[in-house]
């Protein structure tokens, strides 16, 4: 039996699907310690349905998809909209090495993607999807190159990389707290605080991913023009780069124009209404990544079972070794640096919040400082992702 929803019914189960994922995230903790948004839990729950319907022969349901790529580029052209270069040059040196050195990991994770694809005798853009396409760049970045990547004859892109970018929060939030322990124990570096002593350690940075604005219709209204401006621009743009024959995802002509926007704005000083375009493009990303999981395969990943952990532990263990060595050394072999350290952990497998959360575990028990909550939110909020999809972009054309 085929059961077929129309777009209303789509977008009433997805809704549904999605406030599903909100309540068993607040009732089960490990979901909320390890930063999986509730679009990515009831997504998983629907495709472990469908997993349940395929084997057992049941049924099959077909939704009507066709707002999914609408969410996924009205997310990406809100990205588009923070790529301030004004902001970037505020944030200093410190802003622009992390940005480099985020930039060398997302090379180095498809470099092993690859290597270890190859290894197994899998097309080198199945080693992308468990390379920066799912580490660095999370849920959103895994479903929208997924299905682009599919459509290049790779059938299970998409499952792999959401599959990945869901091992990524969980493994990142696990290796940033042992990566920067380990830094300060044996370098006895100098904390804020002594974790044994009974003082309380000071107050740690604020970072909430729920945007509360107050609702304004003007503004709202302002924001989406906005956001639809830089899309319909952004398509002739699109249009025009794929004319050389490369291969670009969809939205990247909506973040050139949505950026092109941003710093005209900058330069003469106008308001941008920012926090709404932040505000809908959140939405937008909520339904998208609902919709994405909502349309995982998970029994395509039944013959990829092996390779697909030892690839996903290699990017574990390449990123542990990079926050070790490398992060630590580069930002200034303090206790800054070991912040550092468990914060690319959290944000090179997983995303900003991840980042975020292991870095006030560290806040919490030895002190805080100020130079990576300003530092980290800046690089992996407004440029990681344009930094990241270009990277990607330069590997599939290379590969393909």
């Amino acid at each position: 039996m085929t059961l077929t929803l129309n777009l209303y019914e789509t977008m009433a189960l997805v809704s549904l699907i999605f406030y599903l994922g909100k309540y068993m995230r607040n009732k089960l903790t490990i979901l909320t310690k390890y930063c999986i948004p509730p679009a990515v839990v009831g997504g998983f729950i629907y495709a472990l349905f469908l997993l349940f319907l395929y084997v057992t022969d049941i049924a099959t349901i077909e939704l009507d998809a066709s707002l999914q790529n609408l969410f996924m580029t009205a997310f990406f052209t809100s990205i588009g909209f923070t790529a301030s270069v004004k902001i970037l040059k505020q944030g200093g040196k410190k802003v622009i090495t992390f940005l480099g050195i985020s930039a060398l990991l997302i090379i180095l994770q498809n470099i092993v993607g690859v290597l270890l694809s190859s290894l197994f005798k899998l097309s080198p853009l199945m080693g992308l999807c468990t390379g920066s396409i799912p580490m660095v760049g999370g849920h959103g970045t895994a479903g929208s190159f997924g299905p682009m990547i599919e459509e290049m004859g790779i059938a299970s892109a998409t499952t792999v990389s959401v599959a990945s970018a869901t091992f990524g929060l969980i493994m990142g939030s696990i290796i940033g707290g042992l990566v920067a322990r380990n830094l300060i124990l044996k370098n006895k570096l100098i904390t804020p605080h002594d974790e044994h002593s009974s003082k309380p350690p000071e107050q740690v940075g604020d970072f909430n991913e729920e945007n509360h604005n107050i609702l304004s219709f003007k503004r709202l209204m302002s924001a989406a023009c906005f956001l639809f401006i830089a899309m319909g621009f952004g398509s002739i743009v699109s249009d025009l780069i794929q004319l050389s024959g490369l291969t670009f995802p969809s939205y990247i002509g909506a973040m050139i124009v949505a950026a092109i926007i941003r710093n005209v704005y900058d330069f003469t000083k106008r308001e941008l209404f920012e926090k709404e375009i932040d505000t809908l493009g959140g939405l937008s990303l909520s339904f998208f990544l609902t919709m994405a999981l909502m349309g995982l395969k998970l029994w395509q990943l039944f013959d990829l079972a092996l390779p697909l952990i030892i690839m996903l532990f290699a990017q574990a263990l390449l990123v542990g070794l990079f926050a070790y060595f490398f992060v630590f050394r580069i930002m200034g072999k303090n206790y800054e640096s070991a912040v550092f350290s468990s914060a690319i952990c959290g944000f090179g497998m997983g995303a900003t919040p991840n980042a975020i959360a292991n870095m006030d575990e560290l806040s919490n028990r030895y002190g805080f400082v100020a130079t990576p909550y300003f530092v980290v939110p800046i690089v992996g909020g407004l440029f990681i992702d344009f930094v990241n999809s270009a990277i990607i972009t330069i590997f599939i054309n290379l590969l393909s």
